[in-house]
């Protein structure tokens, strides 16, 4: 059995058949120091050898400060697992080589190769591979730039692949957001946008695994698109309402907002401090964004209050109505108070019509009387009078007292509408 030189007790008297007889046993590391990029693959080129006589049953990778010879190991074939980003991507027979996938930080180390035989033949090969682990750098250069990025500013960023030191050997691709947007060890971005802000990365062209720390760059800017929207419509009734709302893209976002209305004798004023704006009265309205690198006026819109000068027309028309009709009922009061002055008093005939007797008593001349109707016409005007008694008994005691020829007048007297003619001739035949 061979096995490696730091497990012998070398004697003077051995080491001339030792050396002889482990000859044939050797581990060979085609690179001694390896250089990666944190997030790509690396491949650690190893070739082993050994009696031909023997074959091999087991191979190992060690790393860092692990026992070489009892492990633990990060990588066994006894004990294989595919989840390892460790992967043995030689043989059994004379190729070792081991690659590393998505290398991290704490890779970086020393890596030795170890195999057994059928035989129990052990080997293992001291002062492997040791790999150093390095980042992708960029650095940003600002032309006129004094504090924060602004509209019209020039970038310029640099990748440098911590493997090369300050060579610009390797092959970069650049990133924003994720997606490429350009290739070369250098980005240039000049007389820069709102467009141009995002997060901006490097990587290796061959391995897109690879990126750098993120470059964030905010380009700030005043007010731009500043609009007004109205809800729910700039056309209200008379007594409701309806809001403005402001609304403009900045960076950093909009410190103050300003709401003016332009009057005819009064030019533009000031009227809102808010975003939100409930006008109270139609006309024309404006806003303006303002943050610390300026500001911008929106466009003027118009508030129309529908139905206001309709309400108050009708209102006045209201008015004037009822002042007429208080007029003509006032004259028409007037007058009728002035005819009932120059007409004789008629005597109140209301009352209880129970106690009530009409009676009819025609003069005792009765020749004067046909022939004053005969000369007059048909059309007689007869008067009655409206007796009022307390009872029944009393009116006919009076009539009896009186001649039938007497002509009684009474001091209450009503007139009352002209006769049927029918109902006169009745009275001319019983006359």
């Amino acid at each position: 059995m061979c096995v490696g030189h730091r497990n012998l007790t070398w004697t003077l008297t051995l080491l001339f058949l030792s050396g002889a007889l482990c000859s044939q046993w050797k581990v060979e590391y085609q690179q001694q120091h390896i250089c990666a990029v944190k997030g790509s693959s690396v491949v650690i080129p190893c070739s082993f050898y050994y009696p031909d006589k023997l074959r091999v049953k087991t191979v190992m990778w060690g790393h860092g400060k692990n026992d070489i010879f009892k492990g633990p190991f990060i990588l066994d074939s006894e004990v294989p697992d595919k989840s390892s980003r460790f992967q043995y991507i030689g043989n059994k027979r004379h190729n070792c080589s081991l690659k590393i996938n998505q290398v991290e930080h704490n890779d970086a180390g020393e890596y030795t190769f170890r195999f057994i035989t059928d035989k129990e033949g052990k080997w293992t090969g001291v002062d492997g591979s040791t790999l150093k682990v390095a980042d992708l750098n960029v650095s940003v250069s600002k032309h006129n730039v004094n504090g924060a990025t602004k509209e019209g500013d020039s970038v310029k960023l640099t990748c440098r692949n911590g493997c090369d030191g300050d060579h610009l050997s390797s092959a970069f691709s650049w990133l924003k957001n994720g997606e490429i947007i350009n290739k070369g060890p250098v980005l240039y971005l000049s007389n820069m946008s709102s467009t141009n802000s995002g997060n901006y990365t490097c990587s290796l062209k061959t391995h897109t695994g690879t990126t750098s720390e993120i470059i964030n760059i905010d380009v700030e800017y005043a007010p731009k698109n500043t609009t007004v929207s109205v809800s729910p419509s700039m056309e209200v009734d008379a007594g409701g309402s309806t809001t403005l709302i402001c609304s403009s893209h900045a960076n950093p976002p909009v410190e103050n907002y300003t709401w003016f209305k332009i009057n005819e004798n009064d030019g533009i004023v000031a009227v809102g401090p808010q975003p939100v704006f409930f006008p109270r009265d139609g006309g024309q309205y404006l806003c303006r964004a303002t943050n610390k690198h300026g500001s911008q006026n929106s466009s003027v819109v118009t508030v129309k209050v529908e139905g206001h000068w309709a309400t108050l027309i009708t209102g006045v028309l209201i008015i004037l109505t009822a002042a007429a009709v208080l007029i003509v009922t006032t004259v028409m009061a007037v007058t009728r108070l002035k005819r009932k002055r120059t007409r004789a008093p008629e005597a109140d005939c209301e009352g209880d019509t129970q106690n009530e007797h009409y009676v009819n008593w025609p003069f005792s001349d009765d020749n004067l009387s046909q022939e004053s109707n005969r000369r007059d016409g048909a059309s007689v005007e007869v008067i009655y009078a409206t007796v009022e008694f307390h009872t029944q008994r009393k009116l006919e005691q009076q009539l009896d007292s009186r001649h039938s020829d007497v002509s009684v007048i009474y001091s209450t007297v009503c007139r009352k509408q002209p006769l049927n003619p029918s109902y006169l001739e009745t009275l001319d035949t019983k006359s």
